[in-house]
């Protein structure tokens, strides 16, 4: 038993002795910082031009409110782009003609003024004073002047709403997503044998 013990020693001994060298010598011959990253990257192929180019979209939507929609398949939006360019743009209309009452009404009312340059006053407006015509007429002519500032926010939120969408609608937001993995040469310090040449692998989600 001794003897058996004795023998598994000297072997054990040599085989180190030999690997080691055989190692150092492999690990010198092969530089391994110098090799190159191998990365495999799985994708489907099925998944390219699936959707739409953004810009192509932004551009359809810019040119005719809801296109962008139509070509993001997102349909039932078009009823709620045009209801809300729509609704203002009628709001604005009725502003504009309040405010072209008033100021005519306000004009009219300094007896100086008998050219009816901006047409005659309304009925429901007679008898109401200067300084009450002046109020409302500015009032009338700063809110349609802000309605006009919100259709055009609202047909740039129109192009804005179909771009980022087309953005965002590559993004994979499922359950099963894909794994990018990455090998890379690599050596392993033991303080037995010494340097071991290895692999590394990496995953990322």
């Amino acid at each position: 038993m001794r003897f058996l013990i004795q023998n598994s020693v000297l072997v054990l001994l040599l085989a180190v002795l030999i690997f080691k060298p055989l190692n150092a010598q492999y690990l010198q011959k092969s530089n391994f910082d110098s090799v190159p990253e191998i990365t495999f990257y799985y994708s489907d192929s099925s998944e390219v031009n699936k959707f739409p180019n953004p810009k192509m979209v932004l551009r359809r939507s810019l040119i005719i409110p809801g296109w962008g929609q139509i070509t993001n398949k997102q349909a039932w939006k078009v009823p709620i782009v045009y209801g809300l360019i729509g609704g203002l743009g009628y709001y604005s209309v009725y502003l504009t003609k309040q405010y072209h009452d008033y100021r005519a009404a306000y004009y009219n009312s300094f007896d100086s003024n008998t050219d009816l340059r901006f047409g005659p006053t309304p009925e429901r407006l007679i008898g109401q004073t200067a300084a009450g015509l002046k109020s409302n007429r500015d009032f009338l002519r700063n809110r349609r002047d802000f309605i006009y500032v919100t259709i055009f926010l609202s047909y740039v939120l129109n192009a804005v709403d179909a771009y980022v969408f087309a953005h965002l609608r590559s993004f994979d937001v499922s359950d099963d997503l894909s794994m990018n993995r990455k090998f890379k040469p690599n050596t392993i310090t033991t303080p037995l044998i010494g340097d071991i040449p290895s692999v590394s692998l990496s995953i990322s989600f």
